[in-house]
């Protein structure tokens, strides 16, 4: 590079942090916004294009990263600039110089318009990468050399000297099992439950924290206190996590990697230079609660100058898992914070608490009393009739072997030593109601608790509003259980399981991408995936597992997850990675089914899960799984090239549905199976019904519902399909009116009986599988996004580059309004009813993207209106339109 050419990057460079014209904004790097750690080798660099002109369109780019400095530490050293480069991508994967570990970069995007015209250089973005490579770590692994059936958590502590001015430093730590970092007495950062939960033998996570404040020149000491998490399981249910193979005392390794004012780098590492000692968490368990004595405390442990001639030497211990990767996601956090909206007084020492809400997360108490008073902090989300907490529909699955852990019940034993406060550091409950027993008399107020909401703190990026309540509330309760059920993986419950079922996550899926930006979970729970996965191609249900599960609850009915979440995160983010690297373990999964289903339809899996009475045949739910799972192969495959894969998943999928018909589909009637919904809307759906009777089974499954009340009839896997199948085939009226319905069975007497997430049953008063927080029908979210605001990803040009609108103006909702952020921006649909036969339509379509109108039957546009659109087709159930970007308010006119 001669001088010429660094001296005008220089100047480049300095406008850019000066003067920079923001002509895009959102630049992310692996979908996160200037992440810390990363150990991808070619990341993925995005951004928006923040040009609001209508038909705005990128016609091409330039990406300059560069690092800090370069080897003379004095000037930035350009890595990668593509130049200006002809395209609209907004999703680019790195391919410059070889990434270096712990270096930070920062990189820049050009666009230029569609005039050709550069619209400036963004603001600069930056990424750190972490270790990169397992050998560069320098810490040991260590650990307090106690027994796995030791209950009280381990503090470990290390002093070291800073003798020169710091410039940066970053804490790298892989843990099995919990912690807490803190550096001279304070806390390091506000994540929650580090590191997430994995196959721990087969892969572990690491955490990056930026830690410069905390250390100071001259002493400092480091503070980690170990918590079990999934690793040490001490709780008994009955999915054997106790007998984990990994199981064992928690462990960790840690490296502060310290970088001085004069360039010089130290790296302060684990060793058996460490010491360790038992802490006042006298028993923490992640499934069912923890305990915590405050007369135990050792004030000053984690500081400078503390004296711990009384604390043990640390042991060696080998690393859990050969595999140690960042952690690379939105972390889990207290996000919302919730004071006691009562407290209920049950007698001198018996409080009961009102939260407002069902979440996920843990209480939180402040109070001062007699040292040695002894709490008990019972979390449910029901009440007695004679106002005490209620367990008794959470707490059927735990096996206790003693009363010594008591289910969902945090222990808080006082120092007496003034006002006190507890929240538990290693676990976390589903709740809305706490009782508070004291072994003595106390006196407490509705100020004394409050509650954190925690979940993976993924962004939020969608939403709706509409002219009717429940349905409006109904989303709220949707998006809450979403949200109970993402704790760096997605979970069924968070009180009676926490676990990974994999059938309630692939039913949440579209959900949980319309209204948050959860991509990098679902990468992480792909690992997961991968690393379950027997060398035969099967699955369990639960992901991560100890090894539960692959005997039961494992068909394609619920283990599609391998097909359907890579599939559904390709369509929303249009990035082929997640297919790519799961692309053989698809193969190796439907490999499987077809090996012992050699007539094309499979009796493997658990069927339509808690239904209201009627019950499809495992066979043919199971059977249109796999034909989706077969689908979907053999569109990856002709993605990625391989001709060969392409045409013989597609052949396979051609069998699956046809044994499907011949033995379930009466052709004359027009009918599946005995005629239930689940079987009518499954076959329409998942596309499995024949061209010609299409029409006829739509009529038929519309004619059932309305013979059923308007009313569900279905389970799980029905709740998937049903609305879909109505609202996409000429009945969007049916569906808006079952969706909407609030008596019972429905979403909507869920809601007006008080809900606020939703449930695992129908049946409010279910004396089994009653769960008050379950994600398990929360398809009806993902619905009201698709079907009454219209917004769909175009499987043809996925990831909302080109949208498809196709908005159904149903009887009975006077206005509806959705947006949803995707990778080109904010996508906006918003329908009002102005009179009998006429409503406004507002548009808004990010900069370059485009999108394709459809116009349900019965609605056409004021001709005024077409002006602005290109007609590209007139068909029997929609007209459609082509729309450039922009914002468009359109007139629409409906048959009276």
């Amino acid at each position: 590079m001669n001088f010429t050419y660094r001296l005008t990057l220089l100047v480049i460079i300095l406008f850019v942090f000066f003067h920079s014209a923001w002509s895009q904004v959102g630049l992310r790097c692996e979908y996160l916004k200037d992440p810390l750690g990363i150990d991808a080798a070619q990341p993925r660099l995005t951004w928006e294009m923040n040009d609001k002109r209508p038909g705005a369109q990128q016609t091409a780019f330039r990406i300059i990263v560069y690092s800090s400095t370069n080897a003379s530490g004095n000037q930035p050293d350009v890595v990668w600039d593509t130049g200006k480069q002809p395209g609209d991508q907004q999703l680019i994967t790195y391919s410059g110089k070889s990434l270096r570990p712990f270096t930070t970069y920062s990189w820049t995007v050009e666009v230029w318009d569609k005039e050709g015209e550069s619209l400036g250089t963004s603001s600069v973005a930056h990424f750190e990468t972490g270790m990169m490579a397992e050998e560069n770590w320098q810490g040991a692994w260590i650990g307090d050399g106690q027994s796995k059936a030791v209950k009280p958590a381990p503090y470990f502590r290390k002093e070291f000297d800073a003798k020169k001015k710091i410039k940066s430093a970053r804490a790298y730590i892989a843990v099995g099992g919990l912690y807490e970092l803190s550096i001279n007495g304070k806390r390091v950062g506000n994540h929650q439950l580090d590191p997430a939960y994995t196959r721990f033998d087969r892969r572990l996570l690491y955490v990056t924290h930026d830690v410069t404040e905390f250390l100071q020149e001259g002493n400092n000491a480091l503070g980690v206190l170990l918590g079990n998490g999934w690793y040490n399981h001490q709780s008994t249910a009955v999915w054997d996590f106790h007998q984990a193979p990994w199981r064992n005392r928690p462990t960790f390794c840690l490296d502060l990697r310290i970088i001085y004012e004069d360039g010089t780098v130290e790296t302060i590492g684990t060793g058996k230079d460490w010491k360790t000692h038992l802490s006042p968490v006298i028993f923490n368990s992640i499934y069912t609660a923890e305990h915590y004595d405050a007369r135990l405390e050792l004030p000053g442990w984690d500081q400078a100058g503390y004296d711990d001639a009384e604390w043990e030497d640390v042991f060696y211990r080998s690393a859990p898992s050969k595999t140690i990767v960042a952690q690379v996601m939105p972390p889990i956090r207290h996000n919302v914070r919730l004071s006691a909206k009562s407290a209920h007084k049950i007698n001198d020492s018996t409080y009961v608490f009102d939260v407002g809400r069902n979440i996920s997360g843990v209480s939180e108490i402040t109070l001062a009393g007699q040292e040695g008073t002894t709490l008990r902090l019972k979390h449910g989300e029901r009440l007695k009739e004679n106002g005490q907490v209620d367990m008794s529909n959470i707490d059927v699955h735990y096996r206790p072997t003693d009363d010594t852990d008591p289910f969902q019940t945090d222990i808080f034993i006082l120092s007496g030593k003034g006002k006190e406060t507890f929240v538990p550091k290693f676990n976390y409950k589903g709740f809305q109601y706490v009782e508070v027993t004291a072994d003595r008399p106390i006196e407490l107020k509705k100020d004394n608790l409050s509650a954190y909401f925690m979940y993976s703190d993924v962004p939020e990026v969608g939403g709706i509003k509409s002219s009717n309540n429940t349905l409006d509330l109904l989303l709220s309760a949707t998006n809450s259980s979403y949200l109970s059920n993402l704790f760096g993986y997605p979970t069924d419950c968070p009180q009676r399981e926490k676990n990974g079922w994999t059938g309630d996550a692939h039913i949440a899926i579209e959900t949980g991408l319309y209204s948050y930006d959860g991509i990098k979970v679902y990468e992480k729970w792909m690992d997961d995936h991968r690393d379950e996965q027997q060398p035969n191609g099967v699955l369990p249900s639960i992901i991560p597992t100890s090894g539960w599960g692959y005997e039961w609850g494992n068909g394609p009915d619920w283990t599609s997850t391998i097909c359907l979440i890579p599939w559904n995160v390709f369509l929303f983010y249009g990035d082929q990675r997640i297919l790519e690297e799961n692309f053989e373990a698809m193969k190796k999964y439907v490999d499987h089914i077809t090996a012992i289903s050699e007539d094309g339809l499979t009796a493997w899996g658990l069927g339509d899960w808690v239904p209201v009475k009627s019950k499809s045949p495992v066979e043919y739910t199971s059977s249109a799984y796999y034909y989706v799972d077969a689908k979907i192969l053999s569109k990856v495959a002709g993605l990625l090239g391989q001709v060969e894969d392409e045409v013989r998943y597609a052949a396979l999928a051609k069998k699956i549905r046809k044994a499907i018909n011949d033995k379930y589909l009466d052709r004359e009637r027009g009918i599946y199976g005995s005629g239930i919904q689940t079987e009518m809307s499954v076959a329409l759906q998942w596309d499995i019904v024949p061209d010609e009777l299409r029409a006829k089974v739509a009529e038929n499954l519309a004619k059932r519902v309305e013979k059923d009340g308007f009313h569900l009839d279905v389970g799980l896997l029905g709740t998937k399909a049903i609305l879909n199948a109505l609202s996409e085939n000429g009945y969007a009226d049916v569906a808006y009116k079952m969706a909407s319905q609030e008596t019972y069975p429905s979403w909507g007497w869920w809601i007006v009986n008080g809900a606020t997430t939703l449930y695992e049953n129908w049946n409010i008063d279910s004396e089994s599988d009653i769960s008050m927080n379950h994600i398990m029908f929360g398809e009806v979210g993902a619905w009201m996004y698709k079907a009454l605001g219209g917004i769909l990803p175009d499987p043809e040009q996925p990831g909302f580059k080109n949208v498809i609108l196709s908005p159904n103006f149903v009887t009975g909702l006077d206005a509806f309004e959705v947006h949803h952020t995707g990778p080109y921006g904010e996508i906006r649909s918003a329908w009002q009813k102005e009179k009998k036969n006429r409503l406004t339509y507002k548009v808004r379509i990010p900069a370059n993207s485009t999108a394709s109108l459809r116009l349900p039957s019965g609605a056409r546009l004021k001709q005024s209106d077409k002006t602005v659109l290109q007609p590209v087709l007139k068909g029997r159930t929609y007209d459609e339109y082509n729309i450039r970007s922009g914002e468009y308010d359109f007139d629409i006119l409906l048959k009276p």
